[in-house]
């Protein structure tokens, strides 16, 4: 029987990271590089995947950054391009690059709700079926999502009826995925977060809503981005090899009310 340590380890595995320039996506690429994955950044912002491809060098694994606007198929057959060129093959994929915004359903613009859905809901599907490309032919793999609690409740106090919806349909897809793909030996999950303390709540209007959100949290707060590290690596390793289209909820109990 292996070592459990063991079946954690992504010693030369090739990822990438979609989203990976900050945030959640920031502390994935650093979880699997932690882990002994070479790591590929992709962001819309090319100086902070920059940036946090320094870091992950630093971490003693290869990294590239790529800039993709993960809305846009060019822009995504460019990235896969990029990661063959560089590694000959692709283990993990994490798609995690995503958009909220905000809005009154009943004036809600129609441009707003295509942005969302461009993104989170048909970018994110080109960004797993360019990526099984690849994986299809080794015969192994790993796709996981970065999906929300809002794809199966309804958050408060502000009204993003476009990104839960987008949420809600991304679950389903990974299922679909998952089921569709698993006799090729790729595995597909998601990891549902809850609120989650990152740079975007330094605005105005969210930091305004952060108080209000502790006071809903059984664990009276928000999640921190490194709390989410463990279940990237997880899933990313043989650790989870009879997990096949599973949404991981991690949200400090937010969902149990």
């Amino acid at each position: 029987m292996a070592n459990i340590i063991n079946k954690f380890s992504l010693n030369g595995k090739k990822a990438l990271v979609t989203g990976g320039g900050s945030g959640i996506g920031r502390a994935y690429a650093h979880a699997l590089a932690e882990a002994g994955a070479d790591v590929a950044i992709s962001d819309i912002n090319l100086d902070s995947a920059e940036k946090v491809s320094e870091e992950v060098n630093d971490l003693g694994v290869k990294s590239v950054a790529i800039k993709v606007d993960c809305s846009k198929i060019d822009d995504i057959k460019n990235m896969i391009d990029v990661v063959v060129k560089n590694w000959k093959r692709l283990d993990v994929a994490v798609n995690n690059a995503g958009i909220s915004i905000w809005g009154d359903a009943h004036d809600f613009a129609i441009e707003d709700w295509d942005r969302v859905m461009d993104l989170n809901l048909r970018g994110n599907f080109l960004c797993a079926q360019q990526e099984a490309k690849i994986m299809i032919p080794q015969k192994h793999g790993k796709i996981i999502f970065t999906t929300s609690i809002s794809a199966v409740m309804v958050n408060i106090p502000q009204f993003q009826i476009s990104y839960s919806v987008s949420k809600a349909a991304e679950e389903h897809m990974i299922r679909c995925l998952a089921v569709e793909w698993i006799p090729f030996g790729i595995y597909v999950n998601g990891i549902s977060p809850g609120a989650v303390y990152t740079p975007a709540l330094e605005t105005k209007e969210l930091k305004e809503k952060v108080p209000i959100w502790e006071k809903l949290y059984p664990i009276k707060r928000l999640g921190e981005v490194e709390e989410f590290k463990g279940a990237v690596v997880y899933l990313a390793s043989d650790a989870s090899s009879f997990m096949v289209g599973h949404i991981m909820v991690i949200d400090g109990g937010y969902v149990l009310y």
